[in-house]
């Protein structure tokens, strides 16, 4: 295991760094074009858009600099019972070290502190690694996409139950 990591909520001062972070691992993905996350509004300003009632977002901080991010807020087009994980990505070089499955506990604590019953999550073929955490957290692979996130471009959608006793 490598040197430890500490995840904590985002402040304005990773807003630069946030961007970075997403606009570098969406297109290793193939997740560069129309439709998906990385042309959202909020990715220039993560900590405003997350500091609204019912979200939270979380940056990773690794040997000194922030190294990734995630968070969760209300699903649009629903009744405000569903949150939705969103802008969880991690730079290579933070990736296998635990992390994700750490902000995943966090971000799913947050959910049931802010009175989400259950949690979704868009992603595409090819985030393999991303798609094993999801299920191991607990997630259910649903056939249709949720709500209206303006995601076009996912094709995978995943459900997760928020009871108190399930841990991630």
């Amino acid at each position: 295991m490598s040197e430890a990591f500490h995840i904590r909520p985002i402040q304005p001062i990773d807003n630069e760094v946030m961007a970075g972070v997403i606009r570098a691992v969406m297109p290793e993905f193939g997740a560069g074009g129309e439709g998906f996350a990385i042309h959202d509004p909020e990715v220039d300003g993560m900590h405003a858009a997350y500091a609204t009632p019912g979200s939270a977002y979380f940056v990773v901080e690794c040997e000194g600099k922030v190294m990734g991010g995630g968070g969760i807020g209300k699903l649009q087009g629903d009744d405000g019972t569903i949150c939705e994980l969103r802008k969880m990505y991690f730079l290579p070089e933070l990736r296998g070290r635990g992390a994700g499955r750490a902000l995943m506990t966090r971000c799913l604590q947050a959910a049931r502190e802010l009175g989400y019953r259950q949690c979704y999550i868009e992603t595409l073929t090819g985030m393999d690694g991303a798609q094993a955490l999801y299920l191991k957290s607990g997630f259910k692979r649903i056939p249709s996409r949720m709500g209206a996130t303006g995601h076009f471009g996912c094709n995978l959608f995943y459900l997760r139950e928020l009871d108190a006793e399930t841990a991630a």
